[in-house]
């Protein structure tokens, strides 16, 4: 749906949306039970909202596509994915408060391990600590030095940084440094286009003069250097939606998403449960008119293939969402980014179950939230992309389109 019409017939009123979004939600049938890792937790409090909204599968990106946590969360919040293509080092800086200005290139940085040929023995140096990370990238930052541009180089988390460079004339269009395998060499930054040519041989002094610097490291001795992009602001929920939206989510990358769309931060640790989310969700409670409250560790255990692991931070979050019930929102809208199945240890195309709940859907015959029971639901499969106009609709926020 266009974003013009809805900017059009978007109005302001005092009714209050949030946006649960479970990462990785969507998963596959164990072997031996035949259920998904939503299906075998017991989550009551999800399934009365189930019971009370109507349910259905919704797709990011398109039948098939196995979709990125970026352009995943995109297409949430009512953004084109396709047409909207945001690198990762963009989101990363964003996330942890750094402002971009129209023009810089952007990356994140892994801290690595090379050994005396310059081999990748480990592309996470070990996990450094938070506080390991912080020194090192300020170390780079004080003496990297690059002809013609400003460059920063900032901690994110653990062994993960983020390189700003700023100056005329830059071009973010650069595949990554990381081979994403152990046993080689870090790749040599390269343009996929004439116009990336000086970036990328800024890029290529960069790394020199970090490998030099950290060669005396036990661990973190080299950087391989991802998701590199030109920043370009997008459209604000302010002015699409007219919206007050806020982003309670510890996570930097989805910090960054949030912002790069308007959203205000809540200050959290990048350590924070899922109790102490709900926590910072209530304090805020009465300043904004829509909440995407984003839950990470579910994404992780499917990542690690740990089912169980999975099926618990599910039954965890579920204990807390009565303090949704008593902040009474207008509507709410449960889902995921993307599946990522235990038993695929990856993202995957597979669409994801998804709750609208509010006082003006039409109920179906669903009573729990599951796999099973949205792909019987009454709002069917449909595209990511139509859940903000319809929280809109649900929440008066939208005029009659025409005569």
């Amino acid at each position: 749906m266009s974003q013009d019409l809805i900017r059009k017939l978007a109005v302001s009123n005092e009714s209050k949306i949030v946006f649960l979004i479970i990462d990785g939600l969507g998963g596959l049938p164990d072997p031996v039970t035949g259920l998904t890792e939503l299906e075998t937790a017991s989550t009551p409090n999800l399934d009365r909202l189930a019971a009370e909204g109507t349910l259905g599968m919704s797709t990011p990106i398109g039948p098939g596509i196995t979709p990125g946590s970026g352009p995943a969360h995109l297409s949430l919040f009512g953004y084109d994915p396709i047409e909207v293509e945001v690198g990762r080092g963009i989101l990363d800086i964003l996330g942890v408060d750094f402002e971009l200005q129209k023009g810089d290139v952007a990356a994140r940085i892994n801290f690595c391990t090379i050994d005396k040929e310059g081999v990748i023995t480990d592309r996470r140096a070990g996990r450094i600590p938070d506080e390991e990370g912080k020194r090192l990238c300020k170390q780079l930052d004080e003496k990297i030095s690059l002809p013609g541009v400003e460059s920063f180089i900032i901690h994110t988390k653990e062994y993960r940084g983020g390189i700003i460079l700023r100056g005329e004339g830059l071009k973010g269009d650069i595949p990554d440094t990381d081979p994403q395998a152990v046993g080689g060499k870090p790749l040599p930054a390269k343009a996929r286009s004439p116009e990336a040519e000086r970036t990328a041989e800024l890029f290529n002094d960069l790394i020199g003069q970090a490998k030099e610097l950290l060669a005396g490291e036990e661990k973190a001795n080299m950087i391989l250097v991802r998701g590199i992009d030109t920043y370009h602001p997008l459209p604000q929920m302010q002015d699409l939606y007219k919206l007050n939206p806020v982003c309670v989510a510890a996570y930097p990358m989805y910090r960054g998403l949030a912002k790069l769309v308007g959203m205000k931060l809540v200050d959290i640790p990048s350590t924070a449960s899922i109790k102490d989310e709900f926590d910072a969700l209530e304090k805020i409670w009465g300043d904004h008119d829509f909440v995407f409250l984003h839950i990470k560790k579910t994404d992780s255990a499917g990542e690690d293939g740990d089912f169980d692991k999975k099926v618990h931070v599910i039954e965890e979050l579920d204990s807390e969402v009565p303090r949704l019930f008593a902040l009474a929102p207008a509507v709410i809208v449960v889902t995921g980014d993307h599946s990522t199945p235990s038993l695929m240890k990856s993202h995957s195309w597979h669409p994801l179950p998804t709750i609208l709940w509010s006082g003006r859907c039409r109920r179906d015959s669903q009573k729990t939230f599951g796999e099973s029971s949205c792909i019987k639901g009454g709002m069917g499969r449909f595209n990511a992309q139509a859940l903000v106009p319809l929280a809109l609709a649900n929440a008066g926020k939208l005029l009659k389109f025409g005569a």
